[in-house]
């Protein structure tokens, strides 16, 4: 775990030399401004929750205007990249469990509560990617994965058999220790310096097999909410596949944006 740890801190260090503005003929100077800010964002040279210089140095150092800086930074702010605190400036966003809840755990039982799942990891195996795990990842053949597989329980009861699989190489000694944070996107951060910055996902009903009836504690053929969903990097490279299926007799699936 401590090797893993160093790993990850060596990547999130600052650049020496953070990326500059070439203008480019054609295309908006804020969507350039843009880039840059994003590159830096991509290379860790801005920490989560670290501070950005202000709208009025960017615009020096970059030779724009406070406008074109503060129109850059507002569409970095619409997809939680960077959050503004007033009277404080504009930040790295973190992911808390605030920020988790609300993006990308979307069950709430029928009194209105939402709240974050305890994890039991089950099992952690390093291996060569699958087909549909490279299709789905983007990977090459011959890349290797860590696959987890982990039931998460709500209000102490089982409600959801997850398997998550993320590439090897992003993830240098991920299965040294199953005790891992429910907020596995704040530990990717954290850890590794890869800020997940969106995730599509697609939702099916599906058939629990017999495994996944013994771990939740249902009948076998018992209707699951299938949840799959790829979580992408700010430069768009997927990092992590989860697919979760969920016992919903005592819950409902929202998707509050905004």
């Amino acid at each position: 775990m401590a090797q893993k740890a160093k790993t990850g801190k060596a990547k999130a260090k600052k650049a020496t030399k953070p990326p500059r503005l070439i203008r480019v003929p054609g295309k908006p100077l804020y969507a350039q401004v843009e880039e840059v800010i994003r590159h830096r964002l991509i290379e860790n040279y801005w920490k989560p929750g670290e501070a950005l210089p202000s709208e009025f140095e960017l615009a020096a150092e970059l030779s724009v205007s406070q406008g074109t800086v503060r129109k850059a930074l507002n569409d970095m702010v619409a997809e939680n990249l960077l959050e503004r605190r007033q009277g404080r400036g504009t930040f790295v966003s973190k992911y808390t469990e605030r920020r988790a809840l609300f993006l990308y755990f979307n069950l709430k039982s029928r009194d209105g509560d939402q709240s974050m799942p305890n994890s039991h990891v089950l099992a952690c195996e390093q291996r060569r990617a699958t087909e549909t795990e490279r299709h789905r990842l983007q990977l090459g053949k011959g890349d290797h994965v860590f696959a987890l597989h982990r039931v998460r329980e709500l209000r102490n009861r089982p409600v959801i058999v997850e398997r998550l699989t993320v590439p090897r190489d992003l993830f240098p000694g991920l299965g040294d220790d199953l005790k891992l944070p429910e907020n596995l996107y704040r530990f990717y951060q954290g850890e590794y310096g890869i800020t997940v910055a969106k995730a599509s996902e697609s939702v099916s009903a599906v058939a629990a097999d017999a495994l996944e009836a013994q771990l939740l504690g249902i009948m076998p053929d018992a209707p699951l909410l299938e949840i799959d969903r790829v979580a992408v990097t700010i430069n768009g490279r997927p990092v992590e596949w989860r697919v979760s299926r969920c016992n919903t007799t005592d819950y409902t699936y929202v998707a509050e944006r905004g």
